[in-house]
């Protein structure tokens, strides 16, 4: 197999597992999974809400996928580790999870995006944009995008900091679905400077070595005028 073939197949693999724990773990809160190969097999991160639902009583649940696993998607001795996630609201998946869910209980989808759109800005991210698309009022499909704060949309920060999520929910009026994007508050851009001050203590030091410099000065010009008048 080419080296372009494994990346490929990796990835489809890594996408089929998460489409597969998403399912499983929707009451868990799911927000994602991490695998990361060692040499003692595949470490898989799953990041949820309530990782005692994901673990199960006496383990049974996480031994139950981990079995799953192995035996269906072929991943070799996977240990599988389970992570709270500290702010659900700062997690894509999360927030689109949230807003399908309102969407299914009947709830207005305006009314659903700026309530989502509120709680995310709240929580601290830079910026925010959800997009709900599909027959929202009308028999044609259309689209509506909800925004706030600073979301760059190409460039390295966009690539390396924004986080992304995309989910359907079935209604009666058709397929509908809704696309999160989310700038973390822990993001750098390169064009925004940041001033150090310096401490007080430096400022003092510099300002000790500055006279002093000014004394030896001062002191070097009379014995340079009384070497020229014993030469006279």
């Amino acid at each position: 197999m080419s080296v372009v073939k494994h990346f490929i197949s990796e990835s489809m693999k890594k996408n089929e597992i998460d489409e597969f724990l998403q399912k499983e773990l929707v009451r868990a809160g799911y927000g994602g999974v991490n695998m990361s190969k060692t040499p003692l097999g595949t470490h898989i991160v799953i990041y949820a809400m309530r990782p005692g639902v994901v673990i199960g009583r006496g383990g049974e649940t996480i031994r139950e996928l981990s079995r799953i696993l192995e035996e269906k998607f072929k991943v070799s001795n996977p240990q599988i580790s389970v992570s709270e996630m500290e702010i659900p609201e700062l997690n894509a998946y999360v927030v689109a999870s949230r807003i399908a869910s309102a969407l299914q209980r009947g709830i207005h989808y305006r009314r659903s995006g700026y309530w989502a759109l509120n709680q995310v800005m709240e929580a601290g991210a830079l910026g925010l944009e959800i997009c709900i698309s599909g027959k929202l009022r009308t028999a044609r499909a259309r689209y509506e995008k909800f925004k706030a704060g600073y979301l760059p949309k190409c460039g390295d920060p966009a690539l390396k900091y924004t986080r992304k999520a995309e989910v359907h929910v079935q209604l009666k009026s058709g397929m509908l679905g809704v696309k999160v994007r989310i700038m973390p508050p822990d993001a750098k851009f390169p064009d925004k400077t940041q001033i150090i001050e310096s401490l007080p203590e430096e400022q003092t030091e510099e300002d000790t070595t500055e006279e002093e410099i000014l004394k030896e000065k001062a002191e070097e010009k009379p014995k340079e005028t009384s070497r020229e008048e014993t030469a006279k």
